[in-house]
């Protein structure tokens, strides 16, 4: 199947741009790909250490040359439901392993942190940072060079993407990732919505509040939502590295235990030692970071992923552009209707049709690049499929159906929901920023207010409750850059946003922070860039100052006169705040040499 003439001229302009970077991290790959084990480089001393603790069987087969040997570098952490049910999972791979002739360790463990737990606290600040930071400790973990592949055990918002930087960068394994799954259905997520709506009007105390959230948020895997965690899940499957139709299955089911002991035995029959050698660092290639940004547009993902798509793609050597992102966006159609983009979640999504039934109208269309290469071996044609249990306890893939089962939630190329993904680039003389408008009424794509500006999230939510805001207004919320405070998701405005904008006033954010998925229905001009605390022209905004968010142009602009808004100094704030507690001050130096955000926000590239 080609690629729609569009998809492939983006794609073409991504090769141009990055052959200065791509080649010689390629050629870095194939230098370090070598044939044989690739704990034959070590010396006796190192391979001791490295197998003292295993069984005198998995001694002897790592002592020899022949035996592939699987790292593990797994999330697992009993607090957070999403990485809960990866407590048993070394087990169920070492078994798997064992069945195939190989071995498995447990390489490393990398951080898990929830921005669900962290929201509007300190420990938020922390946040994006920790994506840099797995990065860092997966290859820590890897560093140890005692294996032919590995396996990624992780799932919510900054740990898949650190993971894939970390795959990215040992580009020379092949590299198989292993999901959780969602957690089963709870409250209903209009409710869930209504009720913390109420609470931000003060119609309801605490304690209701915190029992729709636990009914929520109720059981092992991840929030059903269709955040950045599910969006981690669904572009490592249209990228190609997870098996076909493993990404919402739920945990604790004998298929979610099938489709891991068959990704432990994929990931051991792609090493070198084998005829299928599959190096992550070339499967993943331009056509496959195209084919996750098309997924993310198709599906209304997360805005986290303007970010880490590009992060992740640089750790690759490929140079993509939220340009790039933005012009995709207005070829590929919306096809889901997921939380917070309708009111289904991703179970809801699966049992619709899924995955399977996604990748095959996006192929259908050619918006996605078949002849792609994945840890399955086959391009992205076999990953139009759904997953169902053997008899025997294999995994049974039967071809993804030609209608959805819920058109509601998932639709075709022929009727979506509406004609592009709703992720913009918007430009101007505030500079940069991104904007989700598809849960976005079309009434509200444009917003003409005055500025209310806040330097927190809190200062904010304090007008809010004073009274203050029943007004047409757009809120600048700045101070929030990675420089600044580590970029922090200020989900908090959420509800006392969409309860103004229900009372009809017109309403918008603006911010050098982040929102993630869930930013919901209120037009909302995201990772502005350049940052407040680099001087950049969001630092100069007044109260009262007219703007203009236009999101059918993709612009973003003050209207006030040019040469007066030159000539204004840009605002410099106290942000002594947020230099200390809650482990903060460990992350001053991140903070420092942080890059912007159409870059990535990173402190690696």
């Amino acid at each position: 199947m080609s690629a729609d003439h569009r998809i492939e001229a983006i794609t073409k302009r991504i090769v141009e741009r990055s052959k200065p970077t791509r080649e010689p991290y390629l050629e870095r790959v194939r230098q370090a790909s070598t044939k044989g084990v690739k704990r034959g480089t070590l010396a006796c001393g190192n391979l001791a250490h490295g197998f003292a603790v295993c069984s005198p069987g998995d001694k002897a087969a790592l002592a020899g040359d022949t035996v592939p040997n699987l790292g593990i570098i797994t999330a697992y952490n009993d607090m957070l439901s999403a990485h809960q049910p990866f407590e048993h999972y070394p087990e169920l791979i070492r078994k798997a392993a064992a069945e195939a002739g190989g071995v498995a360790q447990v390489a490393g463990g990398v951080p898990a942190m929830c921005d669900g737990v962290t929201q509007g606290q300190p420990g938020m600040e922390l946040s994006l940072f920790s994506r840099d930071i797995i990065a860092m400790a997966a290859g820590i973990g890897l560093s140890h060079n005692m294996f032919d592949a590995a396996v990624f055990l992780g799932v919510c918002d900054k740990i898949v993407p650190g993971l894939m930087i970390a795959a990215l960068t040992f580009g020379h394994l092949p590299s198989v990732f292993v999901p959780a799954g969602p957690m089963t259905s709870g409250l209903p997520n209009d409710e869930k919505t209504r009720i913390r709506q109420l609470y931000a009007e003060g119609k309801v105390g605490r304690a209701e509040l915190l029992e729709a959230e636990s009914k929520s948020y109720h059981g092992p895997g991840t929030c059903t939502f269709y955040g950045t965690a599910n969006s981690n899940q669904m572009l490592m499957e249209i990228m190609g590295f997870h098996m076909p139709g493993a990404s919402f299955i739920n945990p604790g089911t004998p298929l979610r235990d099938a489709l891991t002991r068959e990704a432990t035995k994929r990931a051991l029959a792609i090493t070198a030692l084998g005829n299928e050698f599959t190096p992550a660092g070339e499967m993943i290639d331009e056509r496959s970071i195209v084919n996750g940004v098309v997924g993310l547009h198709a599906t209304g993902g997360s805005t986290n992923h303007t970010m880490h798509l590009i992060a992740m793609a640089r750790a690759g050597g490929i140079q993509l552009t939220w340009q790039d992102i933005s012009d995709l966006s207005d070829i590929v159609p919306l096809l889901a209707r997921v939380y917070p983009n309708g009111s289904a979640d991703v179970n809801h999504f699966h049992a619709a049709g899924g995955m399977g039934f996604l990748i095959k109208q996006l192929l259908k269309a050619g918006f996605v690049h078949d002849d792609v290469r994945t840890v399955y071996g086959q391009g992205l044609a076999a990953y139009t499929i759904e997953p169902h249990l053997n008899a025997d306890g294999t995994v049974l893939r039967q071809p993804s159906p030609e209608n959805s089962a819920d058109p509601k939630v998932l639709s075709t190329i022929e009727a979506p929901f509406q004609a592009n993904g709703g992720l913009k680039m918007l430009t101007g003389n505030m500079g940069k920023a991104v904007i989700k408008i598809s849960a976005v009424k079309p009434e509200r794509h444009v917003i003409e207010a005055p500025a209310l500006v806040f330097h927190s999230q809190q200062a904010m939510q304090d007008a809010f409750k004073e009274g203050k805001l029943n007004r047409d207004f757009i809120a600048v919320v700045r101070f929030q850059g990675p420089k600044a405070n580590g970029m922090p998701e200020l989900h908090k405005l959420t509800p006392s946003l969409g309860v103004l904008q229900d009372r009809g006033h017109k309403v918008a954010l603006i911010t050098d922070g982040r929102m993630s998925g869930a930013s919901g229905k209120v037009p909302a001009a995201i990772h502005v860039t350049p940052e407040a605390v680099d001087g950049g022209p969001i630092a100069k905004i007044k109260d009262g100052d007219m703007i203009r968010l236009d999101a059918v142009a993709g612009t973003l602009e003050v209207l006030v006169d040019a040469a007066e808004f030159a000539a204004r100094p840009a605002v410099v704030a106290d942000l002594s705040d947020n230099e200390f507690g809650m482990g903060r001050e460990l992350f001053a130096p991140l903070r420092r040499i942080a890059g912007p955000a159409d870059h990535g926000a990173s402190v690696l590239f």
